[in-house]
């Protein structure tokens, strides 16, 4: 027996779409700023060290990228998959789910791990031929890779309270870990109050206490509470169908998420002619950081709300969900848009922007920051296809707004104009993906949601 939680009606099921949507996303959207903050200020602190030590950090980050892809899609197809049994009660099957991200995040954390540890000077290498930037970028990521498993274990523990309805806990997990690695910048960084001057290294310390911080207080929350969800620790038998269903959305919001890494790879070589470039890239993906993560936090949102909904069969209540969504996106991404055209110089700034980085930085941030606005129709609609369990629609949304359109764009457009143009590929790229949304929305809504709740009518 389960107890209360089992007979009381879920609050994603009864209550306003509005009141319901904002309470619980707010706690994720104020979670991801600070994720984003953090994030810039390790940026700002590594770049006080030079600019070299800047482009070190922005060479690793698309691996960064990728791991978090990893961990963040599979938490997906396991909040996904909870948020859909509870709405169809099958509570046994969301208990299973609850039970298998755990082990899968102990399988991905191993594999990170060993490739970090031999590839990692590889990597940096195929990049750059400064001997500080391969040293420092390929020990940043031994380091952030070997003990990535504070990451795997921690967004699994978030993804498992959010499908639940909970949104405070996961937001105070990923709340502590931020605040901890701001905290220690300074002193691990820069060498503040005595202690070492660790740069480039440092800001990898900093970054992995914090992450275990983070992990400690979810493991704490998920097992020291009471949940509509019960991770078995002990007879536990591993399914392989489950993990089927887990990836059936988990794997393409996993290759949907990491998409962005691949594309950094292909423009960090495109760019690799000049290193300011390959900074003022990655000056820029921080900063936008702070437009798209309350967004993303909305999606996590919307996200159980929808696929509970869609679990329920009540139609209205996923539409209203959906809607209610893009509207507050566009909301965000509208001020977002004006903030990059109206102060370029002021934002790269806070980077100790060089001259040359200012020249090349501002028509590109003033360029890029256009796809903001239809960004927010297609994380929205990708919401509802995970929702649904139609993850591979979210996939091939990805595929066209973050690889497909923007490498083939951004290497003609270089081609043709240089670096003034380049930037053009992301609203180029933004664009196409805005086609394939309404069209793929449309469909869904015409072969399957306009059906949900007609047989109970029967």
């Amino acid at each position: 027996m389960r107890g209360r939680f089992m007979t009381e009606e879920n609050k994603m099921g009864t209550m306003p779409i509005g009141k319901l949507m904002m309470g619980m996303a707010w706690p994720a959207m104020f979670s991801m700023m600070i994720q984003a903050l953090y994030n810039v200020i390790d940026s700002i602190f590594v770049s006080r060290i030079s600019e070299e030590s800047l482009t070190a950090v922005t060479l690793v980050y698309p691996i960064q990228m990728l791991l978090i892809s990893v961990a963040v899609g599979t938490g997906v197809g396991v909040n996904s998959l909870i948020a859909r049994r509870l709405g169809a009660k099958r509570f046994e099957e969301a208990d299973q789910a609850a039970s298998h991200g755990f082990r899968i995040a102990f399988i991905n954390w191993a594999v990170f791990a060993v490739l970090g540890l031999l590839l990692a000077r590889k990597y940096v290498s195929a990049y750059s031929d400064s001997a500080y930037i391969v040293e420092n970028g390929s020990i940043f990521l031994m380091i952030t890779m070997a003990f990535s498993l504070f990451v795997f274990v921690e967004v699994n523990t978030e993804k498992v309270l959010q499908a639940t309805g909970s949104m405070l806990l996961p937001m105070l997990c990923s709340l502590s870990g931020a605040i901890i690695n701001i905290a220690l910048d300074p002193f691990l960084i820069l060498g503040a109050c005595g202690f070492p001057r660790m740069g480039v290294v440092g800001a990898a310390i900093a970054t992995t206490i914090g992450q275990f911080i983070s992990m400690c207080l979810g493991l704490t929350l998920l097992f020291g509470r009471k949940h509509q969800v019960t991770v078995k620790l002990k007879g536990f038998k591993f399914d392989w169908s489950t993990v089927k269903d887990i990836y059936n959305v988990g794997f393409p919001a996993m290759l949907m998420q990491s998409i962005g890494s691949v594309m950094l790879f292909f423009i960090n070589g495109l760019l690799a002619f000049s290193g300011t470039a390959v900074a003022v890239l990655g000056t820029y993906f921080r900063l936008q950081s702070f437009i798209f993560m309350p967004v993303f936090g909305l999606n996590q949102g919307a996200l159980p709300i929808m696929g509970y909904n869609y679990g329920a069969r009540n139609k209205e209540r996923l539409m209203q969900a959906y809607k209610f969504g893009i509207a507050v996106a566009a909301i965000i991404m509208t001020l977002g848009t004006i903030l990059f055209l109206t102060f370029p110089k002021q934002l790269l700034g806070m980077f100790d922007a060089s001259e040359n980085m200012l020249e090349i930085g501002v028509p590109a941030l003033r360029t890029i920051c256009l796809c903001f606005i239809p960004a927010a129709f297609g994380i929205l609609t990708s919401t509802i296809f995970q929702a649904t369990g139609h993850g591979m629609l979210s996939m091939w949304q990805a595929l066209i707004r973050q690889l497909i359109g923007i490498v083939p764009l951004a290497w003609l457009l270089l081609k043709m104009g240089g670096l003034t143009l380049v930037w053009w590929a992301w609203p180029l790229a933004e664009i196409l993906g805005l086609l394939y949304s309404v069209i793929f929305v449309k469909k869904l809504y015409k072969n399957e949601i306009a059906f949900l709740g007609r047989e109970d009518e029967k």
